[in-house]
């Protein structure tokens, strides 16, 4: 997670999140509604940005990241926001022995799992969220569609750009595709003062594919998983959607 312990400055300039927030607003507080959810892990939480909207909403938050850069700066935005939220570094294979108690909702967004470099790190991953969740409780993934990204070799996202006090930056993402594996570039494109400089970031990822997805959550004894391509609950086509949201319950006698 080297990439993001550098990119943690520019991260929350190359989101728009009120925009982003306001498109999932909707999903999660029907989700948290319907699971009855009091508190709720966010694993892989950036800079706190969902957690912190959660926390706005009365419910008890727990963000986690493999990047104390990211941790740190989340700490910073709940405290900007106004908001109470704990906040901690912790990985995808060591978050388990770190929480305290058990979660009615765990949440893993922005294509978070598929740093997981290897099936048994997301097998394990997995099987620690069945763990943390109390009964009935409920998990929700947000990955890219790499269904349709390794079937069309689709190498760059759309460029996003942000400007404040004189002060341009472009961000250009792509992917190179190797063996099993995809490697996530980020080049960031700064203007000040009238020159441009650039630093370029890399980061391997495993592509996960529905399938693969849906036969570890079954056989981890995942139920009533759904499957959207969007936070519109549009149905997932693994032809056209731009996203994986994976959305799978827990239940308990």
């Amino acid at each position: 997670m080297n990439l993001f312990e550098k990119f943690s400055v520019d991260y929350d300039k190359m989101v728009n999140w009120s925009k982003r927030l306001e498109r999932e607003e909707t999903f999660f507080r029907k989700l948290f509604e319907d699971t009855g959810a009091k508190r709720v892990l966010d694993l892989g939480c950036g800079t706190g940005n969902h957690a912190i909207m959660f926390a706005r909403w009365g419910l008890e938050v727990t963000g986690m990241d493999p990047s104390e850069a990211m941790v740190e700066k989340a700490m910073k935005n709940a405290q900007a926001a106004g908001v109470r939220a704990e906040f901690q570094a912790a990985g995808f294979q060591d978050f388990a022995a770190k929480v305290q108690g058990t979660f009615d909702v765990v949440v893993i967004l922005g294509n978070s799992l598929p740093h997981l470099l290897k099936v048994e790190e997301l097998d394990k991953c997995l099987a620690d969220i069945y763990r943390v969740l109390g009964a009935k409780g409920a998990l929700v993934i947000q990955n890219r569609n790499y269904d349709k990204v390794m079937a069309h070799k689709e190498r760059f996202m759309p460029l996003n750009a942000w400007e404040h006090e004189g002060e341009e930056v472009l961000f250009l993402r792509f992917l190179d595709f190797a063996e099993g594996l995809v490697n996530f570039n980020i080049v960031t494109m700064t203007k000040k003062n009238g020159k441009w400089d650039y630093q370029v970031l890399t980061n391997p990822l495993r592509p996960i594919l529905a399938a693969e997805l849906d036969q570890l959550l079954a056989s981890g004894g995942w139920q009533d998983r759904q499957y959207f391509g969007d936070f519109n609950s549009t149905p997932f086509s693994a032809a056209g959607s731009t996203d994986l949201i994976v959305v799978a319950g827990k239940k308990e006698a």
